[in-house]
């Protein structure tokens, strides 16, 4: 996935309201520029921090400028934009890089779920041999020591409830997955913040022993472009 114009070099003074932070830019210009990002960034918000932001063309925005990348470490660049994870698992899907997916004719986005109020990421239909399967994406971009990413960095009922869904869509006979799309490449491993989260920890076990399949991808992250690239090995429990 190619940015859609260069991104803009500046420091990061304070983030705030979640959708908001404050940044200098290389010329000492001080602006307000939009996180897309609702949850904690834990690890990926320190004041002085290097960042990169994506200018928007569209003239009627009250922050022309988003935050894209962060340099959470010496070298390391995070994607903290979550709206690209679904992209960058789409554009992964058609390649082929997600080979426990490959096979599906058809990908659908967004789909609903008959008689509920959620929604899943994708549909993949159009296998030879295999039901469809429903799959939800989750951005990772917190990481502890021993090169472990972990997911959620903040309380989350709703990821919960989505592989409550996913279990619940294997016993009406659909296949089901879960991608963790993690937006750095400092990552050898996933793992469930059971720390934080550990109910969410505990679904997530007993996801993949009912036959959800757990995948993480890795991606390489520039100032030009976010590739999901390699496969990373998922510790449930």
């Amino acid at each position: 996935m190619d940015f859609e114009t260069p991104l803009v070099p500046a420091t990061l003074i304070r983030r705030y309201k979640r959708f908001l932070a404050d940044v200098a830019l290389q010329d000492g210009t001080e602006t307000t520029v939009h996180t897309p990002n609702t949850g904690s960034m834990l690890g990926c918000q320190a004041p002085g921090s290097r960042v990169w932001l994506l200018p928007s063309t569209n003239p009627k925005r009250k922050y022309p400028l988003s935050w894209e990348l962060v340099e959470s470490l010496p070298g390391v660049l995070v994607g903290i934009n979550t709206g690209r994870s679904n992209r960058l698992v789409e554009e992964a899907l058609r390649a082929g890089v997600i080979k426990p997916l490959a096979g599906y004719r058809e990908i659908r986005r967004e789909v609903s779920l008959d008689n509920r109020a959620s929604r899943l990421d994708f549909l993949l239909s159009g296998h030879r041999r295999r039901p469809p399967c429903f799959v939800e994406v989750k951005n990772v971009t917190a990481a502890v020591t021993d090169r472990d990413a972990f997911f959620p960095d903040a309380v989350s009922t709703r990821a919960t409830r989505h592989l409550l869904e996913l279990q619940q869509l294997l016993r009406e006979g659909y296949a089901a997955a879960l991608v963790f799309c993690v937006q750095r490449a400092d990552v050898n491993r996933v793992r469930p913040a059971w720390e934080i989260d550990p109910e969410y920890a505990k679904t997530l076990k007993q996801s993949r022993r009912l036959g959800v399949d757990i995948l993480a991808y890795g991606a390489d992250v520039t100032p030009n472009a976010i590739t999901l690239m390699r496969r990373l090995p998922v510790r449930v429990g």
